[in-house]
């Protein structure tokens, strides 16, 4: 496998960072891949943009950041707008479709869509789970990672009282995304 690059952007509070660290977590200690997550942070943690750069590979990664994504996931407008131009050609958009709008041409890549706030609102009255849908989508999607060992790695990362809730907003992505 050549190196997967990955890129999940959007605003402050959104689990942005924590999505992916799980993600490089699950490939590299789960799955015996090579994988190196960075972050970024606008100059306010909430509300700020944030993004966390995930590269997967069966080689050495010799460059930690992602130039250009085979992955772009955008939960903000500002986050279409700031990367849309560095997805590769024939690669995959994953987008909250009440956050953003793609008024540019989409042609090039895979195109998703999915309301990944929303469902946390609605069907989990709780928000902060968004990113485990959305998660849940990815993988089912891309299968990017295994369902099972990004499930053990949610348990290590979450605090106890959320497990439980994280792990149902999982699966209620992998769900939304068949």
């Amino acid at each position: 496998m050549a190196n997967i690059n990955i890129r999940i952007a959007g605003i402050g509070g959104q689990g942005v960072v924590l999505s992916g660290i799980i993600l490089g977590r699950t490939a590299s200690v789960y799955e015996g891949k090579n994988a190196v997550q960075t972050q970024s942070y606008g100059s306010s943690a909430r509300g700020g943009d944030v993004c966390s750069e995930i590269i997967i590979s069966n080689k050495k990664i010799i460059y930690p950041q992602v130039l250009k994504s085979d992955i772009l996931i955008a939960l903000s407008q500002k986050a279409v707008d700031k990367y849309r131009d560095q997805i590769l050609e024939g690669g995959t958009l994953i987008v909250d479709k009440d956050l953003t709008k793609l008024e540019f041409e989409t042609e090039k890549f895979k195109v998703y869509g999915e309301s990944f706030n929303k469902t946390a609102i609605d069907e989990f009255n709780n928000k902060t789970v968004a990113n485990m849908i959305m998660l849940g989508y990815l993988v089912k999607k891309t299968e990017i990672v295994d369902v099972e060992l990004l499930k053990k790695s949610i348990l290590e990362s979450v605090p106890v009282e959320t497990k439980e809730i994280n792990i149902k907003a999982l699966n209620k992505g992998m769900l939304l995304a068949q």
